[in-house]
């Protein structure tokens, strides 16, 4: 069975969990049974593996897993060893593709398929691997793997993906939604706990919002304490923050859902790769 991975070579947030949901949502639509695994990086459960769905616990199996279930209602099990979580999710699943949402460097994983993220603004920084520089691992690997995405506008970037958002969405009532226009010339609060919070505070304040920005480190177990601040102003948190606030969230907390853009041509280069693995797959097995 073939195993697509998406990943990074460098810390903090790069746009990583929109494309895995971008790509999940492409292979439904072409026909594929998807299965999702991940590392539930952060996740305290005792067992592993874990089943997600959009409704677990963030703190027992990860943030980015619980958004992702939630956004593409596809199986998802998250192990720390990836290997694990696909032998169980294939236990109880019909699937036939595989996303690794992150592994990259997790190579006890074979894969079949590698896509990276880069984001366009950071780039790799000083080129360094940790600890003296953002890198998990040297520029040069960027040459091995399939396709190398860029998150924002690039001139030298093979592909570009952006980032779209205009819509809020309630964390008490997922049914009431508003416009970012909405927001224009009101005093906001703007939450982030994620790799790049600048990001998102950039996006608001492009959309024209006056924000108070509050930034919390990726991945923070965030408290009723974190997001209120005393006063009725509303509060824009990410998508990915707000799977953790949810429980003790008001009526003036809003998350803003992002989804990625990606051309026609890559979706035709990765189906195209895809579908000559199963073929390659169906000739061995005849």
């Amino acid at each position: 069975m073939p195993v697509i991975v998406v990943g990074n070579i460098s810390v903090g947030g790069t746009g990583k969990t929109p494309l895995v949901i971008w790509l999940a949502e492409l292979l439904k639509a072409s026909g594929f049974k998807t299965g999702i695994i991940s590392r539930g990086y952060g996740g305290k459960a005792v067992q592993w593996p874990q089943r997600v769905t959009g409704e677990s616990d963030p703190y027992l199996v990860g943030d980015e897993p619980v958004l992702i279930a939630k956004r593409c209602h596809c199986p998802t099990v998250v192990a720390p060893r990836r290997t694990e979580a696909a032998r169980a999710l294939l236990a109880q699943y019909d699937c036939d593709v595989l996303i690794s949402d992150d592994g990259l460097q997790h190579y006890g994983l074979i894969r079949d398929i590698e896509i990276a993220v880069v984001d366009g603004d950071r780039g790799l920084g000083n080129g360094w691997c940790l600890p003296a520089g953002p890198l998990r691992e040297r520029p040069v690997r960027l040459r091995d793997v399939d396709f190398v995405v860029t998150q924002g506008a690039s001139d030298s970037a093979d592909y570009t993906m952006m980032l779209r958002g205009k819509c809020l969405v309630n964390l008490c009532d997922c049914g009431i939604t508003r416009s970012l226009n909405k927001f224009l010339r009101k005093p906001v609060h703007a939450v982030a706990g994620i790799g790049n919070p600048a990001r998102f505070f950039d996006r608001l304040t492009a959309g024209g919002l006056q924000i108070q920005a509050h930034a919390f480190p990726d991945h923070h177990r965030f408290t009723k304490a974190d997001i209120d601040f005393g006063d009725r102003r509303p509060v824009l948190m990410t998508e990915k923050d707000a799977v953790k606030c949810r429980g003790f969230a008001r009526p003036h907390h809003w998350y803003l859902p992002v989804s990625a853009v990606l051309s026609e041509c890559f979706a035709q280069q990765v189906l195209g790769k895809l579908r000559s693995r199963m073929a390659a797959f169906a000739g061995i097995g005849k």
